[in-house]
Protein backbone atom coordinates (compact mmCIF):
# COMPACT_ATOMS: atom_id res chain seq x y z
CA UNK A 1 0.00 0.00 0.00
CA UNK A 2 2.35 2.31 0.90
CA UNK A 3 6.50 2.68 -0.74
CA UNK A 4 8.98 0.85 1.00
CA UNK A 5 11.71 2.48 2.99
CA UNK A 6 14.53 1.84 0.66
CA UNK A 7 11.75 3.38 -2.11
CA UNK A 8 12.24 7.22 -2.76
CA UNK A 9 9.27 9.38 -1.15
CA UNK A 10 6.05 9.57 -3.05
CA UNK A 11 5.07 12.43 -4.62
CA UNK A 12 2.93 15.13 -3.46
CA UNK A 13 -0.02 14.06 -5.98
CA UNK A 14 -0.04 10.16 -4.88
CA UNK A 15 0.15 11.34 -1.09
CA UNK A 16 -2.59 13.45 -2.01
CA UNK A 17 -4.56 10.27 -3.28
CA UNK A 18 -3.87 8.08 -0.20
CA UNK A 19 -5.38 10.87 1.83
CA UNK A 20 -8.46 11.15 -0.21
CA UNK A 21 -8.80 7.15 -0.14
CA UNK A 22 -8.14 7.53 3.08
CA UNK A 23 -11.03 9.87 3.72
CA UNK A 24 -13.31 7.66 1.41
CA UNK A 25 -12.60 4.62 3.67
CA UNK A 26 -13.28 6.16 6.91
CA UNK A 27 -16.30 8.11 5.83
CA UNK A 28 -17.66 4.82 4.23
CA UNK A 29 -16.66 2.94 7.57
CA UNK A 30 -18.99 5.83 10.02
CA UNK A 31 -22.07 5.79 6.91
CA UNK A 32 -22.36 2.22 7.44
CA UNK A 33 -22.15 2.29 11.33
CA UNK A 34 -24.17 5.20 11.07
CA UNK A 35 -27.00 3.37 9.62
CA UNK A 36 -26.75 0.51 11.95
CA UNK A 37 -27.14 2.57 15.12
CA UNK A 38 -30.38 4.59 12.98
CA UNK A 39 -31.77 1.50 12.57
CA UNK A 40 -30.89 -0.08 15.96
CA UNK A 41 -32.36 2.98 17.78
CA UNK A 42 -35.55 3.56 15.85
CA UNK A 43 -36.48 -0.47 16.19
CA UNK A 44 -35.47 -1.11 19.71
CA UNK A 45 -36.41 2.45 21.18
CA UNK A 46 -39.54 3.02 19.44
CA UNK A 47 -38.06 6.57 18.68
CA UNK A 48 -38.22 8.53 15.39
CA UNK A 49 -36.13 8.00 12.70
CA UNK A 50 -34.17 11.57 13.29
CA UNK A 51 -33.96 10.93 17.16
CA UNK A 52 -32.31 7.84 16.16
CA UNK A 53 -29.88 9.48 14.27
CA UNK A 54 -29.19 12.52 16.30
CA UNK A 55 -28.35 9.84 19.07
CA UNK A 56 -26.33 7.39 16.80
CA UNK A 57 -24.39 10.11 15.73
CA UNK A 58 -24.08 11.16 19.12
CA UNK A 59 -22.91 7.74 20.31
CA UNK A 60 -20.28 7.29 17.29
CA UNK A 61 -18.26 10.77 17.58
CA UNK A 62 -18.17 9.96 21.36
CA UNK A 63 -20.20 12.87 22.99
CA UNK A 64 -22.68 10.39 24.59
CA UNK A 65 -26.48 9.47 24.26
CA UNK A 66 -28.87 11.71 24.15
CA UNK A 67 -31.91 9.74 24.80
CA UNK A 68 -33.49 7.87 27.65
CA UNK A 69 -33.59 4.06 26.59
CA UNK A 70 -36.77 2.41 28.23
CA UNK A 71 -36.86 -1.17 27.18
CA UNK A 72 -34.76 -3.60 27.88
CA UNK A 73 -33.74 -4.08 24.25
CA UNK A 74 -32.80 -0.57 23.76
CA UNK A 75 -30.61 -0.43 26.58
CA UNK A 76 -28.83 -3.74 25.57
CA UNK A 77 -28.62 -2.38 21.80
CA UNK A 78 -27.27 1.02 23.19
CA UNK A 79 -24.60 -0.62 25.27
CA UNK A 80 -23.23 -2.67 22.56
CA UNK A 81 -23.82 0.02 19.99
CA UNK A 82 -21.39 2.31 22.56
CA UNK A 83 -18.85 0.13 23.23
CA UNK A 84 -18.26 -1.26 19.35
CA UNK A 85 -18.58 2.51 18.54
CA UNK A 86 -15.57 3.39 20.64
CA UNK A 87 -13.94 0.67 18.47
CA UNK A 88 -14.69 2.30 15.00
CA UNK A 89 -13.88 5.82 16.32
CA UNK A 90 -10.39 4.69 16.78
CA UNK A 91 -9.70 2.56 14.08
CA UNK A 92 -11.58 5.82 11.91
CA UNK A 93 -8.53 8.26 13.07
CA UNK A 94 -5.93 5.49 12.61
CA UNK A 95 -7.35 5.25 9.14
CA UNK A 96 -7.40 9.12 8.92
CA UNK A 97 -3.60 9.40 10.38
CA UNK A 98 -2.07 6.23 8.18
CA UNK A 99 -0.83 8.27 5.06
CA UNK A 100 0.32 11.12 7.24
CA UNK A 101 2.62 9.32 9.71
CA UNK A 102 3.57 7.16 6.71
CA UNK A 103 5.26 9.96 5.18
CA UNK A 104 6.25 11.04 7.93
CA UNK A 105 8.45 8.47 9.40
CA UNK A 106 9.68 8.15 6.27
CA UNK A 107 11.17 11.68 5.65
CA UNK A 108 13.00 10.68 8.62
CA UNK A 109 14.14 7.61 7.53
CA UNK A 110 15.05 9.34 4.58
CA UNK A 111 17.17 12.06 6.40
CA UNK A 112 19.05 9.92 8.43
CA UNK A 113 20.92 8.04 5.22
Amino acid sequence: MFEHKSQPLASRRVFMSRILKHTVIASFIILVFLVIGIIGYHYTAGISWLDAFYNSSMILSGMGPQEVMHTGSSKLFSSFYALFSVIVFIANISILIAPTAHRFMHKLHLEEE
